[in-house]
């Protein structure tokens, strides 16, 4: 991301949404190839400028606690196990398998308790229980520390009173003692400077310096190490010798990317320029996107659309909005194919097709004027390209169009889109297909009503049109699922700052959810039968191997993603209503 012309493959969240860890693993390897090609590239033309390295503070591996955090599009979701999976298998692909060196450094962020509010995350305080710590917030973190992940880096706000960057339990007693993690850790940007400014646990830079060196920070993202720790060890508050372990750390990662070697003998130094935006690539971005859209209705099979389909009618404020493949943290293409573009490229000579706006992204048209929905009735089918996009959630500042920092205090559409789309329903017995884009949950009762088939394409990189116009038209049959529960409303929810998972996500929330987390439909059918246990008994350190037969019962080739979900057994203390524990994706025939 940030670092110039690349392929732009889905939001993080719509990866998640594949449930597919091989998927995962060629997208992070095609991303590193094509790091590894821009920095030598670069190199060779003297351009050194930020992001241009080759350690990727990547992946973000929070949980998606609650649908209003807007970086939350960054994560793979709210659960533990998923999150774990797919995080693995992103950074195994990213820093190659070579036994020496590394493709490029990935770095699991923010460590450890981080997802929201935006506008308080330089002075917050999440508070939590020890058994919320370990069975949701840090998984996913100890498991891609066992995956050999390279770089950590701790969040901006406190956890349990300490801020994250200077916290003893976090990055002494569990990733450094118990887990034995030998990489780097990096502070997120300027959060030292939140030592003092925010959570004012210091008085000054060169204590926030001095606390940060001691629990263990090696890299400082900002401006507090130096001078300051100059200063420090002129007052003696740190030691030299503290100064040079640190310094040791970050000097192997380098060691480890072969930055001190000839290139002759670092073999990811050999990857072409010609890896960076390949054809190869275009079509992986194509695949993730189509594997990342979520069908959530389909009323009467209307989708697939007929392939002489005689007249199209497209609508609504992400049509052409390229803005909606990305979402946030993206490089730049060259091939960003609108959802619109996508549709039009399926409709056959001598079929119809046509496109307004109707309404804007977030408000009520200035002019009152609007023939939009009344040249919609004349056609075969309506669809309505509606949703999010990146201006609205996202990054504290990045969301430009967001007046609480990119959060979300309110899940549904905005207002004025569901209006339109009443209006398109007036007097309209024609098909209206409602395409979403967004980066997590949005409540949406109304649309579900409304609208006679619903995809969720989250936001889906530079293929993404061309992955919902395979989709509408049957090249492709939808098999993503969602990664996060969505509610029917923000009534279903905890209050945003609390961080307890009591009432939160599917593993806690006993509340009837809009969609629920898994959820995805298909244009065929699947039955299962003969669920088999290997053992009748479950065993601590042995493996308990379960078995399905899965059929495809309907009339189309397609992937069916199976889900294992264990439910505990009832106790005196919160457990799970249901924990995913295993996933796997099945291509099937007919019969």
């Amino acid at each position: 991301a940030r670092a110039g012309k690349a392929t732009v493959f889905p939001q993080a969240i719509g990866m998640a949404a594949s449930f597919d860890p091989d998927l995962m693993f060629r997208i992070a390897s095609a991303i590193g190839d094509e790091g590894r090609a821009f920095f030598h590239a670069a190199d060779k033309r003297g351009n050194r400028l930020q992001y241009g390295g080759l350690t990727y503070w990547t992946p973000n591996i929070n949980i998606f606690r609650d649908p209003r955090w807007g970086r939350g599009q960054e994560t793979y979701g709210e659960d533990p196990w998923l999150t774990g999976t797919l995080g693995s298998a992103f950074v195994k692909g990213l820093q190659g398998d070579d036994p020496q060196y590394l493709k490029a450094a990935a770095c699991a962020k923010h460590f450890a308790v981080h997802s929201g509010p935006e506008a308080l995350r330089h002075g917050f305080n999440a508070v939590v229980s020890m058994q919320d710590m370990n069975e949701t917030y840090l998984p996913a973190f100890k498991k891609l520390v066992e995956a050999g992940v390279e770089g950590v880096m701790c969040a901006y706000n406190r956890t349990n009173d300490e801020p994250c960057c200077g916290n003893t339990f976090l990055l002494q007693e569990k990733l450094r003692g118990e887990w034995k993690f030998d990489g780097y850790i990096t502070s997120d940007c300027w959060a030292l400077v939140d030592f003092y400014e925010g959570h004012k646990v210091v008085k000054n830079a060169v204590e926030a310096a001095t606390l940060a060196l001691k629990r263990g920070v090696n890299l400082n993202c900002g401006s507090v190490y130096y001078p300051s720790l100059v200063e420090a060890v002129k007052q003696g508050l740190v030691k030299e010798q503290e100064v040079d372990s640190a310094l040791v750390q970050l000097l192997l990662t380098r060691f480890r990317l072969g930055l001190f070697d000839p290139p002759s003998r670092v073999p990811y130094a050999k990857i072409p320029e010609s890896a960076i935006h390949s054809q190869e690539h275009k079509a992986l971005a194509r695949e993730a996107a189509r594997k990342s859209i979520v069908l959530l209705k389909n009323r009467n099979n209307v989708l697939p659309l007929k392939k002489d389909t005689r007249y199209i009618y497209v609508v609504g404020p992400n049509a052409t909005n390229a803005e909606v493949l990305l979402g946030n943290y993206y490089g730049v293409s060259d091939n960003l194919n609108t959802i619109l573009a996508g549709i039009a490229a399926k409709v056959p000579p001598g079929c119809f097709i046509q496109y307004k706006q109707g309404c804007l992204l977030d408000r009520e048209n200035i002019n009152p004027i609007d023939w939009t929905s009344g040249e919609a009735k004349q056609a075969d089918v309506t669809i309505a390209v509606m949703g999010l996009s990146g201006n609205l959630e996202g990054e504290e500042g990045e969301s430009i169009a967001s007046a609480t920092k990119g959060d979300r205090l309110d899940l549904g559409l905005p207002a004025n889109q569901v209006n339109f789309l009443k209006k398109l329903r007036e007097g309209n017995s024609k098909p209206i297909i409602v395409i979403v884009t967004g980066g997590g949950p949005i409540a949406m009762p109304e649309v579900e009503e409304l609208a006679d088939a619903i995809l969720f394409v989250w936001y889906p990189g530079e293929e993404g049109g061309n992955a919902v116009g395979d989709i509408l038209y049957g090249d492709a049959v939808p098999s993503g699922r969602l990664p996060v529960t969505f509610p029917r409303s923000i009534d279903q929810l905890p209050p945003f700052e609390d961080y307890s998972m009591t009432g939160r996500t599917y593993r806690f929330m006993e509340k009837e959810p809009l969609y629920p987390f898994g959820f995805g439909l298909s244009y065929t059918s699947f039955s299962f039968s003969d669920l088999r246990l290997s053992s009748d008994q479950l065993q601590k350190g042995k493996i308990l191997q379960v078995k399905v037969s899965v059929t495809n019962t309907g009339k189309l080739e397609a992937e069916e993603v199976v889900q294992l979900y264990v439910k505990p057994p009832r106790a005196a203390f919160r457990v799970p209503l249901a924990s995913l524990r295993g996933v796997k994706r099945v291509l099937l025939a007919p019969g």
